[in-house]
């Protein structure tokens, strides 16, 4: 998807985004603290979520961690950082690309940051390893670097089209490690999982929203047909999943690594 494409995407989505990714009271919760857990994030560091749409992973690290520094939620869709609100001192929102922070047109409170994740938004970037680079270097001695990501193949009760088209859009998160590891930084790859149970029409009105950017792709007429294809496969009320993640790590070496 064009760049402008994938924004108006997000613009339209933003006052109904968080209905649609907050799967069940326990999600949340659940993968914030895996990126806290693997960021091994202090109180102390000064950290970034780049892509944070309406900020869901952020507001949940704060209440996990505390920050003495405001988390910088950095995302390029005014519309999603206005789902904020008000933020609380303990956020800062930031109107910018991962391009923008990366490349330095966009001011940061912060000179280095100590830690930052992208969740689910580096399928966005178009040139991955120079925008990976470019945010390694603004990370201090010993800082830390996550993607999250969903792997190559998927095993979400999609329509056949929907799940082809996922596997030729998404990238290859041994692709993004190396990216890491060009960049100078120690670089790993782990995977971790989690349950889902959602509500059949639930998750077919989260696939009409188009909660995934890649269903953007599809007209109208062609979701329709697919939630039929869905609805034939899964006559289930309750639609049960594993929610894979690549977890891919990169550390910059220095005091603290």
């Amino acid at each position: 998807m064009e760049r402008r494409e994938v924004r108006g995407h997000y613009e339209e989505l933003a006052a109904e985004y968080d209905e649609h990714w907050v799967y069940g009271p326990d999600y949340i919760p659940w993968m914030s603290g895996q990126i806290a857990e693997t960021l091994r994030l202090s109180s102390a560091d000064r950290i970034a979520d780049i892509g944070s749409g309406t900020g869901l992973f952020a507001r949940e690290v704060v209440k996990q961690l505390q920050p003495r520094h405001p988390i910088l939620c950095v995302d390029p869709s005014e519309a999603m950082l206005r789902q904020l609100g008000t933020p609380p001192p303990d956020l800062a929102p930031i109107v910018a690309s991962a391009e923008d922070i990366a490349e330095g047109r966009a001011a940061l409170p912060y000179e280095q940051l100590d830690a930052m994740w992208l969740k689910e938004s580096v399928h966005h970037v178009t040139d991955q390893a120079g925008t990976l680079r470019g945010l390694a270097e603004r990370l201090a001695p010993g800082g830390r670097l996550l993607v999250v990501m969903l792997p190559a193949t998927i095993q979400y009760p999609l329509f056949q089209a929907a799940l082809d088209r996922f596997e030729e859009l998404q990238p290859d998160p041994a692709d993004i490690q190396a990216h890491l590891s060009a960049a100078g930084l120690e670089a790993g790859l782990t995977h971790v999982e989690h349950e889902l149970r959602i509500d059949r029409d639930k998750y077919f009105g989260m696939v009409r929203a188009r909660y995934m950017s890649l269903l953007s792709t599809f007209t109208d007429s062609e979701v329709e047909k697919g939630i039929e294809e869905m609805q034939a496969a899964h006559p289930e009320p309750v639609l049960v999943f594993p929610d894979r993640f690549a977890f891919v790590l990169g550390w910059r070496r220095g005091e603290g690594a």
